[in-house]
């Protein structure tokens, strides 16, 4: 009977322990607390936090303020590429990619205003973080494919008629794409946009040859992307949120002497709602 009654209690704390533990944990860690070597190493500058399965809840808003998201993160986890089809008869299609770039693809610490309006539609503007990321994707065939991830300048929208931030939110807009390549970067024959040679060197006599002409004028070209956000977690004491994004950008140009790939990034987001610190009106 003893042995019974010690089972039975071991089993009960079992039990118990599962049942506290079927719920994930906030995994929200405050990096800015934390030191350099207490983050090296460990793959945590690169995640974005996550609330428990359960967290249903909603953030009350109010149409007369302007509020302020913080640490935002961007966690990218699936990549796809279209690829055009070797028979013309096909359309093109996305092919998914291997990530090639090591722990630094996610964007964090990016900061937006948000605003309800009186239509009940939320308007998101993004206005500073690290909001970019050069990322390198290898496809199936070998090929490798360069970007920027980005959501500089992002400007969303949700929906008209609500009235407050929960599960069933989602935000979808455009943002800019910079160019992966900056003006002083050279390539492999030394040219560049604002410094290096005008032509490859080795072939002067004919480096007014047409074939070579895109290669020789370098040029800045940003491009557009679309984003799409669903909140599919909210935590109401907190005003955290969290759900997953789908973003379509363009690839690398080499500073405009190829066309760029059209790319499809899927992942997680994170973010938290700050109470405003000024009223609209005195804010515009």
């Amino acid at each position: 009977m003893k042995y019974r009654a010690i089972i039975a209690t071991v089993l009960a704390l079992c039990l118990s322990f599962l049942t506290a533990c079927a719920e994930e944990p906030s995994e929200y860690v405050d990096k800015s607390q934390l030191t350099y070597d207490q983050v090296v190493g460990t793959g945590l500058a690169n995640k974005c936090p996550r609330l428990a399965s359960s967290r249903r809840g909603v953030i009350e808003v109010s149409p007369d303020k302007i509020y302020k998201i913080k640490d935002m993160c961007l966690q990218p986890t699936e990549f796809y590429v279209k690829e055009e089809p070797t028979n013309s008869r096909r359309e093109a299609e996305f092919v998914s990619g291997k990530l090639l770039t090591r722990s630094t693809s996610s964007l964090d610490q990016i900061v937006a205003n948000l605003k309800l309006d009186q239509e009940g539609k939320f308007l998101f503007q993004e206005i500073d973080g690290i909001d970019f990321q050069p990322i390198t994707v290898q496809l199936p065939g070998g090929e490798q494919v360069p970007f920027l991830f980005t959501v500089k300048g992002l400007t969303a929208q949700t929906e008209p008629g609500l009235e407050n931030i929960n599960t069933s939110t989602d935000f979808e807009g455009d943002f800019e794409v910079p160019s992966y390549r900056g003006a002083v970067f050279l390539d492999p024959r030394a040219r560049g946009l604002a410094s290096g040679y005008g032509s490859a060197v080795g072939l002067r006599a004919s480096s007014d040859d047409e074939k070579f002409e895109k290669e020789n004028q370098k040029s800045y070209k940003k491009g557009k992307g679309h984003i799409s956000l669903q909140i599919e977690k909210v935590d109401q004491v907190t005003g955290e949120f969290a759900g997953t994004f789908e973003s379509d950008q363009p690839s690398d140009t080499d500073l405009g002497t190829k066309e760029p790939e059209d790319v499809k990034i899927r992942g997680i987001f994170y973010g938290r709602l700050e109470e405003p610190a000024v009223e609209a009106e005195a804010a515009t």
